[in-house]
């Protein structure tokens, strides 16, 4: 069995790896949020002034305040774009916010700059929380690393000064500094950040290393192989931000059609106020013709068709464990029609259990003492093989003896003396001279199904073998039916553990073998991403890992499991299952189409009220009054039709039919 991982030669205290800072950028440290907030504040402080019947001159200057703290950055934006030649809905809002204070809807216009400030916030926030992440990956590459001279001389050197044929020593318990090949030692190497396999990998002379992995207790010499800019962890860095950089956003309905509206809607307003003057109307009731016409006119009540649909089912989706990060992408979720998974942490539990006991026959054990043998034997270690072997001792309740003059050897295995007898448990030997015998046969059987196997061996002799696997999480196989009938697609299996761990649980949970690709670097998967919507597909990656990262950002949407997900992998998805409930992910893309089915009626009563009121304007005498009740009223009525997804009862329908609900 592998070594104990933390503790170090010479009994001294255990090396536990000090993680990397997290970095994260504060709400009020973007400037964004500071004036949302203003704006926000100073609304609150008038609204109830006017509702009291307070005079005007108490809280008019409020309000100002409000559109001016809340409104200038859109409006900066605004402009900009319409220098450009673009015309976009913030600053078409800004025009209409000014024009209902030209008319006496302080309020309304005020609101209207509240909720576009916050909208903005929200957004810089997400873009800031996402840089942090990136930024924080690197941090896993430690700062420096001990150089290896040609006459033996060590000295610390920063990592970024490594270059291509150095010697790097690697001490037990630190992280590799740099991509590269073992020349000297042995050693156990946890490089879940990089490849998401759930266990520490034997390293020994001609193995690949890479940055930013956590060496086990062996010491190791690499020969340096990539510079630190082309090390794996910096090409994760760089591919992150160029699939997000890249990545055509899927903008909401109402965003396809913004520069036609927009542009539809100022011209019609202008003329609405330029044809009855120029025809000798009076200024004043051109004006007030005009106004009406873009506050019944205005695309607010079409906003709020597609938002309430989105944002209820946002919420309800967090009640339930799921945080979508946006109605953008609650929007995607439903378009979704292929499936790619990752396996360690997100179809399994994350780590590893005893599947086999096996005693050899004429050992004379049962299942439980050879159990027993194993965990006394291994009590002593942290490494997550032996912890496995320990739990499943305990869960059976078996008494484990005292275990004297315990070892540990990197890479073989451990021996101890227990009850008076010597104890090892390591990987089984490798036949010689092409016989099989009993220990290599059931060896090779659960290797072949996609266990790991240890050996138990009493004074020299072997008495039984374990079996020891990643275990898949129990809805496992649910959810993978689930997004098939959903999607009319089988998901696809991407994982960078072993090729026979991965069919056996492709096998278990329904994915067929011509979906399951395994051994996969972090690119590998982004390719394979980027080969699907090549395809025309629409690619949903769920993933948990450092590893997942650069495909969460490359797929048309990520959702990244939120107990055992990697900071990187978390704030990169676009959604985050909080309770690590793989049941949520289908039911999470059935609420996705339900909202859309809502928004599309919303957008269908939007539009008939403002065509009808638009009408009547233009071809009689609309009363502003009327106008205003009018499009408040569809306001409210989409609004209402929007929150039904708010109610428990839709997200039960969608994780009963795993499809639409």
């Amino acid at each position: 069995m592998p070594a104990d991982l933390l503790r170090r030669p010479g009994g001294t205290a255990p090396a536990v790896p000090v993680a990397p800072p997290r970095r994260r950028t504060r709400v009020f440290a973007l400037v964004e949020a500071r004036w949302a907030a203003a704006a926000l504040a100073l609304f609150l402080l008038a609204l109830p002034l006017q509702l009291a019947g307070a005079p005007a001159w108490s809280w008019g200057p409020l309000y100002a305040l409000t559109y001016l703290t809340g409104g200038w950055d859109p409006a900066r934006e605004g402009l900009r774009a319409l220098g450009a030649r673009t015309l976009d809905v913030d600053l078409l809002m800004i025009v209409a916010a000014l024009g209902a204070a030209a008319i006496g809807q302080v309020r309304d216009g005020a609101l209207l700059v509240v909720i576009f400030a916050t909208s903005g916030a929200l957004e810089a926030l997400a873009t800031a929380r996402t840089q942090d992440a990136v930024h924080s990956l690197l941090d896993l590459a430690p700062a420096t690393a001990t150089r290896v001279s040609a006459d033996g001389r060590e000295e610390a050197v920063p990592t970024a000064e490594l270059a291509v044929g150095d010697t790097v020593l690697v001490r037990p318990g630190e992280r590799v500094g740099a991509d590269g090949r073992v020349v000297a030692g042995a050693s156990e190497v946890d490089q879940a950040t990089i490849t998401g396999e759930p266990l520490p990998v034997a390293k020994g002379v001609g193995d690949e290393v890479f940055a930013g992995t956590l060496n086990g207790t062996g010491a190791l010499r690499v020969r340096v192989e990539r510079d630190a800019s082309d090390s794996v962890i910096a090409r994760i860095v760089a591919m992150v931000a160029e699939a997000s950089g890249t990545k055509a956003p899927t903008h909401l309905f109402i965003e396809k059609v913004e520069q036609r509206y927009s542009l539809g809607m100022v011209a019609a307003t202008l003329a609405v106020f330029a044809v009855p003057t120029a025809l000798g109307a009076e200024l004043a009731d051109a004006l007030t013709r005009a106004m009406t016409f873009m506050i019944v006119a205005s695309p607010c009540a079409v906003v709020l068709a597609t938002m309430p649909p989105l944002l209820s089912a946002i919420a309800t989706a967090g009640r339930h464990g799921v945080l979508v990060k946006s109605a953008v992408v609650m929007e995607r979720l439903g378009q979704v029609d292929t499936v790619a998974l990752d396996k360690t942490g997100t179809l399994t539990e994350g780590t590893p259990r005893v599947t086999a006991v096996r005693p050899l026959d004429g050992s004379g054990l049962t299942g439980d003492d050879l159990l027993t043998l194993a965990a006394a034997a291994e009590h002593p270690s942290e490494h997550p093989l032996a912890r496995a072997v320990v739990d499943a001792a305990r869960a059976r309740r078996l008494h484990l003896p005292a275990a004297e003059e315990f070892t540990s050897t990197p890479g073989v295995g451990v021996t101890a003396t227990v009850g008076g007898r010597t104890i090892a448990v390591g990987a089984p030997a490798r036949p010689s001279d092409g016989t099989d015998d009993e220990e290599e046969l059931l060896a090779g059987e659960l290797e072949d199904a996609g266990h790991t196997a240890v050996v138990v061996r009493r004074d020299g002799a072997p008495v039984g073998v374990l079996g020891l696997a990643d275990r898949p999480r129990p809805e496992a196989a649910a959810t993978v039916a689930a997004l098939a009938a959903l999607t009319g697609r089988t998901p696809i299996l991407l994982t960078g553990d072993n090729s026979r761990a991965a069919a056996r649980l492709a096998a278990e949970t329904g994915i067929a073998a011509d979906d399951v690709h395994a051994g996969l670097l972090p690119e590998d998967k982004v390719r394979a991403v980027r080969r699907l919507a090549a395809d025309g597909r629409t690619v949903l990656l769920v993933g948990d890992g450092v590893n997942d990262a650069p495909a969460l950002a490359a797929a048309h949407s990520g959702i990244a499991m939120g107990r055992v997900g990697s900071d990187l992998a978390l704030e990169t998805a676009d959604a985050v299952v909080v309770r690590d409930e793989l049941t949520a992910v289908p039911a999470v893309l059935a609420l996705s189409r339900a909202a859309h089915r809502l928004v599309v009626q919303n957008l269908v009563i939007a539009g008939t009220f403002i065509c009808a009121l638009v009408a009547w304007d233009l071809a009689g005498e609309l009363p502003l009054p009327l106008g205003v009740l009018g499009h408040e009223g569809s306001t409210v009525l989409v609004g209402l039709n929007g929150l039904r997804l708010l109610r428990d009862a839709a997200w039960h329908r969608a994780s009963r039919s795993g499809g639409p609900s």
